[in-house]
């Protein structure tokens, strides 16, 4: 009884264990960084997962094209009952009664040449399988692109939050201070209820700005595939802007670098050999083919008898035929006995082999049309290159062009700031002591809060072209 309970009490804890163990591997470290964001993304996304099966379905026809080069090897059995008149094929004698008959036999049989397109078609899959693995590469990277413009726009909410609620501080401090000078009876009410206004106003802005970046959480949780995106939180790195760019190669030479680096560009130019070798293989079909073939086979049939020995005379039976005087021709007979399995398995045995050739002479136009298909494929192909290098180029030109007007942008939202903050402060000081009213207080407040989010704006603009460049570049996307 204490052994029983002692093992129940092993089997719960074992259960737990394995319990805790799938929840702890289901879960995420959360605040993530940019990094592990995306090395979550490339471990679980469903888009990667499908691309690496199809990768895997091109092995498996490059595995079978390297098959194909091998002989072929069948076995063959059968056992029959013949009810009937039938020639038995061992003994070559008709029999209306039940007949048992097997055979059983082994084929074999190789192509000795076909045009070269046994050879052409493992080239061939090789190529598409090198394609369909650089196109994983391609997925991965435009899903790192994709998180990594996420998480920016997650940096810029939530900064937009911390202006908002900023903003919203300084005008709830100055609607308290004007309560105390409305009920001491130096402010008007009707200043009050306009820094309420804006208090309202402002407080609509930070709703605005916190439902943007709970928008922007979820936007990064859905492409993570995360079951439970609310708990889920970043990383928030400190993403310092230099007055000078950052650029220190031309867009020329980025887009060099790229191009012999990106996998879209290399899956591309693998598919361009993969219909080369389809034109190859087109071509083939011209080609006489010549395959070799060989059998080994035996049977066994229930017609098959023999004369027992020592012979036992059983009488004499006519044959059919007549004497020149009219008489029958009798012929004697003795006791038979049917052939045992094994004699016969071994007195049956037949083995042949040969060649087989065939020389193609007209197919209605079959080849001929599979020729001029490859070749339109492989231009189509060359074409596909060509897109894939120019939608790079204009790629790198367009983030280049953004870069540089980006930091000038910054730059001049940075100015912009500065002095908005500083016409800010002195109209404040002026609202303070009454010399301007509070329409015009809230005007220079605008405009501060309008050219700080100038600035953000400008900011993460900027850093996402610069992070696009640097993974032009083969640089990592990180913070």
């Amino acid at each position: 009884m204490k052994i029983k309970s002692l093992k129940n009490i092993f089997i719960l804890f074992l259960l737990a264990a394995l319990t805790a163990g799938a929840q702890e591997a289901s879960k995420i470290v959360s605040p993530m960084t940019l990094e592990q964001c995306i090395d979550y993304a490339l471990k679980n996304n469903i888009q990667i997962k499908q691309s690496i099966l199809n990768t895997e379905l091109s092995q498996l026809s490059l595995t079978q094209s390297e098959a194909n080069l091998l002989p072929e090897l069948n076995a063959n059995g059968s056992h029959a009952y013949n009810f009937g008149r039938t020639i038995d094929r061992f003994t070559n004698e008709f029999a209306t009664q039940e007949v048992l008959s097997q055979n059983f036999s082994l084929n074999s049989d190789i192509t000795l040449f076909s045009g070269w397109q046994n050879v052409n078609a493992i080239k061939q899959n090789r190529y598409n399988y090198l394609a369909n693995k650089y196109n994983v590469d391609k997925i991965k990277n435009d899903i790192s692109l994709n998180i990594a413009s996420a998480y920016l726009q997650i940096l810029f909410a939530l900064e937009t939050v911390e202006n908002a609620r900023n903003q919203m501080g300084i005008t709830d401090g100055q609607v308290q201070r004007t309560k105390l000078l409305v009920d001491a009876g130096a402010a008007a009410k009707g200043t009050l209820l306009d820094i309420q206004a804006q208090l309202a106003s402002e407080e609509l802005n930070l709703t605005t700005s916190q439902n943007q970046l709970d928008i922007s959480y979820l936007s990064l949780a859905q492409l993570l595939n995360l079951e439970k995106p609310d708990d889920f939180r970043i990383v928030k790195p400190d993403l310092a802007i230099a007055n000078e760019s950052l650029l220190t190669a031309t867009a020329n030479q980025i887009y060099i670098t790229a191009i012999s680096n990106l996998p879209e560009i290399k899956s591309a130019e693998n598919n361009v050999k993969s219909s080369e070798k389809a034109i190859d293989i087109a071509w083939g079909g011209l080609s006489p083919r010549l395959v070799f073939s060989a059998a080994y086979g035996t049977g066994y049939s229930g017609l098959s008898q023999r004369i027992v020995t020592p012979y036992v005379f059983q009488g004499l039976v006519p044959n059919g035929s007549l004497l020149s005087t009219g008489q029958l021709v009798y012929i004697p007979t003795f006791a038979t006995e049917k052939i045992p399995f094994s004699e016969q398995y071994k007195d049956n045995v037949n083995k042949s082999f040969g060649f087989i050739l065939t020389v193609p002479i007209f197919n209605r136009l079959q080849t001929k049309t599979a020729i001029d298909k490859a070749k339109i494929q492989k231009i189509n192909a060359d074409l596909s290159v060509e897109s894939a290098k120019l939608q790079v180029q204009k790629s790198i030109q367009q983030a280049y062009a953004d870069a540089n007007g980006g930091l000038k942008k910054y730059n001049a939202s940075l100015k912009a700031v500065d002095a908005t903050a500083e016409s800010f402060k002195y109209t404040e000081q002026k609202f303070n002591v009454g010399l301007v009213n509070t329409i015009s207080y809230n005007d220079a407040k605008n405009k501060l809060t309008k050219a700080q989010n100038d600035l953000l704006q400008a900011k993460y603009e900027y850093v996402f072209k610069i992070k696009v460049l640097d993974f032009y570049q083969g640089k990592p996307l990180k913070f």
